[in-house]
């Protein structure tokens, strides 16, 4: 580890439960974010600060002036322009040392393979519920840890999944989930559950700590009220396979 590296993770490596060994770990851990919105720009920039070794992004979206009230790490500069070449950027004028890899494109069942096999965790930051349980599908497929999140007005909600070993979205949520209608959002609800989400992501990469397995955590802003629903899996479901 280099003077360099050693003092911009100083404040990393005194706590008791990361140290050098865990800075490591966070250099060598490749996290695959699915989605450069709001909920993306939380968790990009979390991963960025903490020293994240490898980061993709992958989104297909070009950036809109509606995106602005919460996709903070995104400026004016990049309107009508990739999302991800914007987020690459941002990522990259923070910290060089960090290998950002982008995939302009919508994942599907067709490409994610070659994506999904570079990483060793999953975050999803995707918008649509057809996405989420594409994500939650890959994770069951290819045995990576996914980090589910969703945001919407004020309120949100986190799970880990341990893939095959601990309950998933279709556990939850059975097979046949419409699209709800377009909602707003706002910036401080969209950081509080990226936050979780990122903390969720460093806890399977130090394998330190508790994980929202199982369970669900719900937060309602407008009443700063945090709850953990307990969960388990399906017998019905497909993880169970």
């Amino acid at each position: 580890m280099t003077q360099n590296v050693f003092e911009r993770y100083n404040r990393n490596i005194l706590v008791p439960e990361i140290k050098e060994e865990g800075q490591r770990k966070i250099s060598n851990a490749r996290v695959l974010v699915c989605g450069a919105g709001g909920l993306g720009s939380a968790v990009i920039l979390n991963l960025a600060s903490l020293g994240v070794g490898q980061i993709g992004i992958i989104d297909n979206d070009i950036l809109e002036l509606s995106n602005l009230n919460r996709q903070f790490i995104h400026d004016l500069s990049f309107l009508k322009r990739p999302k991800v070449e914007s987020a690459k950027t941002r990522v990259q004028n923070y910290n060089r040392d960090i290998r950002v890899e982008t995939f302009k494109t919508r994942l599907n069942e067709r490409n994610y393979a070659e994506i999904v096999e570079r990483y060793n965790i999953i975050a999803d930051c995707f918008d649509s519920f057809e996405s989420k349980f594409l994500l939650n599908d890959i994770s069951l497929e290819t045995g990576k840890p996914l980090v589910h999140a969703g945001v919407s007005e004020f309120r949100g909600q986190v799970m880990t999944i341990l893939p095959c070993e601990t309950a998933c979205l279709r556990c939850i949520m059975g097979d046949n989930v419409t699209e709800p209608e377009v909602k707003g959002v706002v910036s401080p609800a969209v950081s509080v559950i990226g936050s979780i989400e990122s903390m969720e992501i460093l806890k399977l990469i130090l394998g330190e700590g508790e994980l929202l397995t199982n369970k669900i955590l719900s937060y309602n802003g407008l009443r700063t009220n945090f709850k953990t629903l307990n969960i388990s899996k399906n017998p019905n479901c497909k993880c169970q396979n």
